[in-house]
């Protein structure tokens, strides 16, 4: 993995697209396209709210997807969700698992529906929760919803 492009995602350029990350580390393709696997985010609830969160690189929880940590192998994972288990017995959050990320249109993005719901927010209205915030995952462009649509 090129380093330079690690050491960017990881500080200030983390809000970037990850081709233009490349392109700030010298053209090098993608660390998250590799053939090791897709990478991971932890996600659980706060005990507090029930709010959904995901762990950040200083062991921390974030509402913001954006600011996850993302684990690029398995002993990784295993080490961040050995961190989220004890956050747990703590009472921080409550059910910490690992979900898989992906790469969608330059930015990090969950893969499955289902926690791609969770770190977004409401699907019928864009104007609430996460998205609403700016706090969801960029994963391409605005897709037409019930607002824009105009009945005959």
């Amino acid at each position: 993995m090129n380093s330079v492009y690690l050491m960017l995602y990881n500080t200030t350029y983390r809000f970037l697209p990850l081709n233009m990350l490349a392109a700030l580390a010298g053209g090098q393709v993608s660390a998250y396209l590799d053939e090791a696997g897709m990478p991971d985010v932890i996600t659980a609830n706060r005990l507090t709210d029930g709010v959904v969160v995901f762990q950040t690189l200083g062991d921390g929880w974030t509402e913001d997807f954006i600011r996850a940590a993302v684990l690029l192998d398995a002993p990784a994972t295993a080490e961040a969700l050995k961190r989220a288990k004890q956050d747990e017995a703590n009472n921080i959050v409550v059910d910490p698992y690992a979900i898989v990320v992906e790469e969608r249109n330059g930015h990090l993005a969950p893969k499955a529906l289902r926690e791609a719901i969770r770190a977004t927010g409401p699907t019928i209205r864009r104007d609430l929760g996460k998205q609403a915030l700016g706090q969801a995952p960029r994963s391409g462009p605005k897709v037409a919803t019930e607002t824009d649509h105009v009945s005959l």
